[in-house]
């Protein structure tokens, strides 16, 4: 009895053994995200707050969509600022293991998100080539408004600490 016991707990000790050793991403097929991401118990979760594009110029208009760019440029912008707030963590951009992305669609695309726009942007930091399998789970919303009429990407994250 006392080893039909040990047998039955050893796929649950196996399992958690394996979970401790880090993240694993489980990748959705055809898209550069993952479908899954497990966190052993002992990473620790950094949750950044949601980044919003930068101005192109510093003397550039508020409010005017021309002074941050069209999505795609928003998306460069906004995924620097997270790249660079991660730096300063110590962490990478492969240490993001969700997003959520927040679009708005403006007059430019008939109130319609660009999500074409905003996956040029996305792709050049996260693609199927040189990510490997260190790709985010991704939730991706339009959404009616961002706090300047001239923003239209918002993105927040959550990182693990390798």
């Amino acid at each position: 009895m006392r080893y039909k016991s040990l047998l039955l707990a050893l796929p649950l000790v196996w399992g958690a053994a394996n979970a401790a050793e880090g993240v694993v991403h489980h990748k959705l097929n055809g898209m550069p995200i993952s479908e899954s991401v497990e966190i052993s118990g002992n990473k620790n979760i950094i949750f950044l707050s949601g980044k919003v594009p930068a101005k192109i110029s510093k003397d550039a208009p508020e409010g005017v969509l021309a002074s941050y760019g069209n999505t795609e440029a928003q998306t460069i912008s906004v995924m620097e600022q997270i790249k660079a707030h991660l730096a300063e963590l110590g962490l990478e951009m492969k240490d993001v293991v969700k997003m959520q992305v927040f679009l708005v669609g403006g007059d430019e695309t008939n109130g319609t998100m660009d999500f074409a726009g905003f996956m040029a942007g996305y792709s050049k930091f996260y693609n199927d080539k040189d990510s490997g399998n260190a790709l985010p789970a991704r939730s991706t919303f339009q959404v009616a408004k961002l706090a300047n009429p001239a923003w239209r990407v918002e993105i927040e994250v959550t990182a693990v600490r390798p």
